[in-house]
């Protein structure tokens, strides 16, 4: 088989600005969070930058999962209901209901999958890194976003002629072997493009980049051992994307960079999937 051509930098951008402008507002909340001088106003003015993003927050905050006494109707009244505490989970439950927003057709992952997986990809990358004294809210987003570069590509490859051929397990052991033979580089290597283009804080850069831990050095980057370590607990409530399950398992190695023994990875775990399922209808 012969190699696709190396996508440019300037065609993935111009991909990316087709996606929703949502994942560009986390990475301002992500830096009001980390800001303790930051009040509810200022990440309500965030969250407004969007428009599409501050309806969702609102039918959301009046969703079962978030829902109070009484409904509210502006994104003042949402923030302010939640609390600094949950503001970057209901963020990120609007965000991804936006940005999953299709199927991935040369992935063959349906949006509902899609959006899911990363849902609870999420949670588990912000209890991680609490658990291991790292910055919940940046692996939070992490999390969420880390397939950025599989919805870019896969707009990529709708527009090309001829087409590509879609991931096929058969013929790939895994997804970052048929992006490189598709589209000449991985789908993390162009989330990373987009993020830091997005200026997202260059930690979570380098540990979406090295986050599926190809590489021996990839292991002393803590933040990119949560963010693979979690894709753990995605595999054990079934919601893994076929092509990276492998990529996955919580060896050894992984749980001792986060000074976890077995019985501790297990009720994290337990608890987080507990979590997901109370927020899972939001995402309807």
């Amino acid at each position: 088989m012969i190699s696709a051509p190396l996508i440019s930098p300037e065609k993935i951008l111009t991909a990316a600005r087709l996606l929703p402008a949502a994942p560009q507002v986390m990475a301002g909340l992500c830096e009001l969070l980390q800001d303790d001088n930051s009040d509810l106003d200022q990440v309500a003015r965030q969250i407004s930058v969007d428009a599409a993003l501050a309806a969702r927050v609102i039918r959301i905050s009046n969703s079962p999962a978030y829902g109070g006494a009484t409904r509210v109707g502006s994104v003042d009244e949402a923030v302010s209901r939640v609390g600094f505490g949950e503001i970057l989970r209901l963020v990120g439950i609007a965000t991804v209901a936006g940005l999953a927003d299709r199927k991935l057709v040369y992935y063959n992952v349906p949006a509902e999958l899609l959006r899911e997986s990363l849902l609870l990809h999420a949670l588990a990358a912000e209890a991680l890194a609490r658990q291991a004294g790292l910055d919940a809210p940046t692996a939070y987003a992490g999390g969420l976003l880390r397939a950025l570069g599989m919805m870019v590509l896969d707009r990529v490859g709708r527009e090309r002629d001829p087409a590509p051929e879609a991931s096929d397990p058969q013929q790939f052991a895994n997804y970052t072997a048929w992006e490189e033979a598709m589209f000449g580089l991985g789908a993390s290597e162009v989330t990373t493009t987009v993020l830091d283009e997005w200026r997202f804080a260059p930690q979570l850069v380098d540990a979406l980049d090295r986050h599926l831990l190809l590489v021996e050095e990839s292991h002393d980057d803590r933040l990119a051992v949560v963010l693979n370590l979690a894709g753990a607990v995605v595999v054990e409530a079934g919601l893994a994307l076929p092509g990276e399950t492998a990529a996955w398992a919580p060896t050894p190695r992984k749980l001792a960079a986060l000074s976890l023994d077995a019985e501790q990875w297990a009720e994290l775990s337990q608890r987080v999937r507990g979590m997901f399922e109370r927020q899972r209808s939001a995402l309807a």
